[in-house]
């Protein structure tokens, strides 16, 4: 009896901490919506953090990077350049838009071991950007192993509008998938009051899709987690499971 209370005190300790510091896999852009007028070099910011706290996690190079546009998809992982946060690796790169149409941005990271929580991360991140007013695109699916599908038009969206998608594995739905919920608090200017205001945690229904209403303007972060059914060789030469993130972002402005 005592060990099975210790061991459950155990888990609740990794919860908690899981919960506290949820990781974020992240694609940044300078802009969502590129207008006729607007720069048409857009820089990507990729890196792997806690959003609301600010803390960064070393991210090495991506084993994929690339954009989806129209259906087609093209390879960027070699336009990637290292820059460091903290003394940790973090990636930029550029992209010219010459076309109309939504762009979709896609990172596969290589498992970052987390020892606190005794697995591999593995989180395919997306972000769309809206290009020279034809909206078209952006719910077309890239074919990673898991990804957040938007059901909601991921961009032009009011502090306040309700963010809807599905969460899929292995092209699938997910049933009652859970979703971990940050804000970008790019400026530390929000204080949170407590843990729990951190990460938001919500459900997904029977059909894998969910919903979430964004209470400020700013970048928010999607993370849909699931175990993977494979595993890895941790440090200790033993087979460790892999948590696999469908992450999305999308960005809200004040209405004024």
């Amino acid at each position: 009896m005592k060990m099975k209370m210790m061991f459950m005190a155990i888990c609740a300790v990794l919860l908690w901490v899981g919960e506290a510091s949820a990781h974020f896999g992240a694609i940044i852009p300078s802009d969502d919506i590129v207008s006729q007028n607007d720069e048409k070099t857009i820089t990507l910011n990729v890196r792997f953090f806690h959003p609301m706290e600010g803390n960064y996690m070393n991210m090495e190079k991506p084993s994929q990077f690339g954009v989806m546009h129209m259906g087609k998809k093209i390879d960027l992982v070699n336009t990637l350049k290292e820059k460091k946060v903290d003394n940790l690796s973090t990636w930029n790169a550029a992209y010219k838009i010459n076309r109309p149409g939504d762009y979709t941005f896609y990172v596969e990271p290589k498992p970052y071991w987390e020892p606190a929580e005794d697995c591999f991360i593995v989180h395919h991140t997306k972000v769309c950007v809206n290009a020279l007013g034809l909206e078209e695109g952006w719910a077309d699916e890239i074919g990673l192993e898991t990804e957040i599908i938007p059901l909601t038009r991921p961009y032009g969206l009011w502090s306040g509008n309700l963010f809807t998608g599905v969460v899929k594995l292995k092209g699938k739905p997910v049933p009652y998938a859970e979703i971990e919920v940050e804000y970008y608090n790019e400026d530390g200017k929000i204080k949170p009051p407590a843990d729990p205001y951190i990460t938001q945690v919500i459900k997904a229904d029977g059909n894998g899709i969910f919903s979430y209403a964004m209470p400020k303007a700013g970048w928010w972060g999607f993370a849909a987690l699931n175990e993977a059914s494979w595993t890895m060789k941790g440090p200790d030469d033993k087979d460790k499971p892999v948590e696999l993130g469908a992450v999305y972002w999308i960005r809200t402005r004040e209405m004024k």
